[in-house]
């Protein structure tokens, strides 16, 4: 009997329709306190913040009470649990089911009402590096997706696809236009006039019609002779409010033309792209003394920036000095702002948020989430 593959495990194909049901909707049967307050609807001019955790949960926390207003339970299997809110802030997406399906999930009421497999053909097995976004009229949603093909013998790794959605396609959402992708693709963001910036090698500038991709920002292509070439760890694609897609990077700054990484002064900079405007900046903000995952300029003021990792720092850019540091009760991968910049969330790993003043530092709550730890989950901020 034939076999195909839904949400990365084997259905038969005369199952096949109900094992798509039964991986499609919410099992919050299964855990009351989910169940209790999933039809909880989100109320307009609120602002919250979404984020994903084990054991496959979607959780929305009230901003101004600081408390878990409600978490919907996902289908099939958790990780990474890579969030992006719609335009509407409506629905949330989410790459999730061991990097292999993008979910869309209607947070009024949890319902999934759209559901895209990265696999397409039998025996491929495809998976999104948190490479994934929505266009701004939340029409479309992109994706690449690094497919194999699973053979009885050998596995065969095949070319990067840049896979176009219409959001409004269901949950056997197929695409709709498919592109080359470059290889190393991870994390994107949508212009406000529809250009999809896609990180790589480079940050390119994407035409989601034509699949068309320019230089937007050089990262491996920057040839500086006083410079190493960059380094950059970035899986996080946070929706800031002040609209910018900002991604570290780390360098080493030559003291002469004999390039010699010994003397070399070891820096961390950002690159930088307003989608509001398209306009790009890559500068260096502070010397190089711990490893950041994630970082975040100021919504209140763009001469800062804040990173994360073991402690929560910031930095002013132009100074390119170090101005505060907070100590923090245990690693944290993501940094998230509230609309006004005047506090900043700390997610990932635990299931703890972690809450501070962004002018001080200081840490002045903590939301504890139900479940385990969220991971590598991006979660995001948003205003219903």
């Amino acid at each position: 009997m034939k076999k195909s593959m839904i949400g990365g495990a084997l259905c038969r194909t005369a199952a096949a329709a109900a094992c798509l049901a039964a991986g499609a909707l919410p099992v919050a049967a299964a855990n009351p306190a989910v169940a209790a307050n999933e039809s909880l609807a989100l109320k307009s001019g609120s602002e919250y913040l979404m984020v994903a955790n084990y054991p496959n949960n979607l959780n929305v926390v009230d901003l101004a009470t600081e408390r878990v207003y409600k978490t919907c339970a996902l289908p099939d299997a958790f990780g990474p649990g890579t969030t992006q809110i719609s335009p509407d802030r409506r629905t949330a997406y989410v790459l999730n089911n061991r990097f292999g399906t993008i979910y869309g999930v209607e947070l009024d009421t949890c319902k999934v009402t759209f559901r895209a497999e990265m696999s397409q053909v039998e025996n491929e097995r495809a998976k999104s590096i948190a490479s994934f976004t929505v266009s701004p009229d939340g029409k479309e949603l992109y994706a690449v997706q690094n497919p194999t093909m699973i053979n009885r013998d050998h596995y065969r790794v095949g070319e990067p696809r840049f896979a176009v959605y219409d959001t409004s396609g269901g949950l056997e959402a197929k695409p709709v236009r498919v592109f080359p992708a470059p290889r190393q693709a991870n994390i994107m963001q949508a212009g406000d006039d529809g250009t999809i910036y896609l990180a790589g090698p480079n940050i390119y500038k994407v035409d989601v019609k034509t699949g068309e991709m320019t230089v937007a920002l050089p990262i491996r292509d920057w040839q500086r002779p006083t410079h190493a070439p960059l380094d950059v760890l970035y899986i996080w694609p946070v929706q800031t409010p002040q609209r910018d897609f900002t991604i570290l990077y780390t360098t080493a700054k030559f003291q002469d033309e004999k390039q010699d990484m010994a003397t070399a002064e070891y820096q961390y900079g950002f690159l930088n792209v307003d989608l509001k405007s398209g306009d790009t900046e890559a500068r260096e903000f502070g010397p190089l003394t711990e490893i950041y995952f994630t970082g975040m300029r100021s919504p209140k003021d763009r001469n800062v920036i804040y990173g994360l990792l073991h402690r929560l720092t910031k930095y002013d850019i132009a100074q390119q000095k170090l101005v505060q540091a907070a100590e923090l009760d245990h690693t944290y991968y993501t940094l998230l702002t509230n609309q006004a910049g005047s506090r900043l969330y700390l997610t990932g790993t635990f299931n703890d948020i972690s809450i501070h003043d962004a002018d001080t530092l200081a840490k002045v709550g903590q939301v504890k989430l139900p479940g385990g730890d969220m991971s590598l989950g991006t979660g995001q901020v948003f205003v219903r």
